[in-house]
């Protein structure tokens, strides 16, 4: 199958669930690329704003070819960036199809504004195209407004759920929780992102003895991530005397602004590569993330596949919930949160179940094989 990948968002705003389905993909035999337009914001990023490439180019990155360009966004001008992105893709793609003819399906990842960038290229070009969903309830709130909304975007996003072939949430609760804004008449199937399980393998962590326990948190600094809940549950646990430490990564995190919030046995890194990531893991005793809204938080598939407990609130779906592995509290609870904490510093586990259990429906193997007999059978049915 020749597969093209269409991100809503890509590198250096996150959207790597898209290149690991690539990748997974491309390990079976088929032709797949990631054609991608990303907006860039003049308040956020300014360096990538001003020093990324201003022209359309391909790139390899992990034996993916990558065919690329950025958008300069207009500060407050949300449907002209919106129809100019649109625009953009739609020029991409009659680049691409020029260069390696057209696609036998598209794959886009999350309906704002790929999904609807997709059903478009379908109409003109007789395509079949599915979405997967990565977006919370709570990022649809910030740009929409509570439901009922009457919101431009939400017809849109409507119509291309309805018309893809299939649409895949990466959690079964993201049906109900996206019902508010685009109701439930369109196909779907959840089907779990992937993760590179053989690179987030399971490693054994050194004797906890005479040494502090570890906690890390990997999020980006926002309101939705919890850090306001995090930060003085951490704070308790130390003033209960335990021998804790906490390190933290994500975008932001490493500004000021955010370190005035940091106390004694706190240390941030910002944002950090892939390696890094893994490298933070495999120091940690557990992972803690104290989100009020998520669908599938990567890294704690990520966190699980290495063979540590997690800590995370009841926002997370079931999917992740791997028992022995992963504890639950409610979301804006601190107390319940240091005392979860309390709860994992005493706890023994099973670092090669947890791994194990997630590579059963996260790896690349098993997702790669999903979406190859789902595209194969939307194919064959057009």
């Amino acid at each position: 199958m020749h597969i093209l990948e269409i991100p809503s968002f890509f590198t250096p705003n996150g959207g790597e669930f898209c290149l690991e389905q690539a990748k997974a993909l491309k390990a079976l035999g088929h032709e797949v690329r990631i054609l991608s337009c990303v907006q860039l914001g003049v308040t956020i990023g300014l360096k990538d704003y001003l020093l990324l490439p201003y022209h359309r180019y391909e790139h390899q990155r992990d034996d993916v070819t990558i065919y690329q360009s950025f958008q300069r966004g207009l500060p407050k001008m949300v449907h002209h960036n919106v129809m100019r992105w649109v625009s953009i893709v739609e020029s991409m793609f009659c680049d691409y199809i020029k260069k390696y003819g057209k696609p036998d399906i598209l794959h886009a990842h999350c309906a704002k504004w790929a999904g609807y960038v997709a059903m478009q290229l379908s109409k003109a070009y007789g395509l079949p195209y599915v979405i997967t969903e990565h977006l919370s309830l709570m990022s649809l709130e910030e740009e929409f407004g509570k439901a009922p909304s009457d919101a431009w975007q939400i017809p849109f996003l409507r119509q291309a759920y309805k018309q893809a072939a299939m649409v895949l949430p990466v959690s079964e609760e993201l049906v109900d929780e996206q019902a508010c804004y685009f109701g439930k008449d369109y196909r779907w199937q959840y089907l779990s992102n992937v993760i590179d399980t053989d690179f987030f393998h399971c490693q054994s962590r050194p004797s906890r003895k005479g040494r502090p326990f570890q906690f890390c948190c990997v999020a980006d600094y926002s309101y939705r991530k919890g850090y306001d809940v995090l930060i003085p549950a951490f704070e308790q646990l130390r003033c209960s005397g335990a021998n804790v430490e906490l390190k933290i990564a994500g975008r932001g995190t490493d500004t000021a602004k955010f370190r005035t919030l940091l106390s004694e046995g706190m240390i941030s890194y910002g944002l950090i590569s892939k390696v890094a990531v893994r490298d933070l893991l495999y120091e940690s005793d557990a992972l803690v993330l104290a989100s009020r809204s998520e669908v599938q938080p990567l890294v704690l598939l990520e966190a699980l596949s290495t063979g540590i407990p997690v800590i995370s609130t009841n926002c997370i779906p079931q999917n992740l919930r791997i028992e022995g592995g992963c504890t639950i509290v409610p979301t804006d609870d601190v107390e319940a949160l240091t005392v979860a904490m309390q709860q994992v510093m005493k706890q023994t586990y099973d670092g090669k179940a947890i791994s194990e259990a997630i590579s059963l429906f996260s790896s690349p193997e098993v997702i790669g094989k999903k979406l190859e007999n789902l595209f194969s059978d939307i194919i064959a049915s057009c």
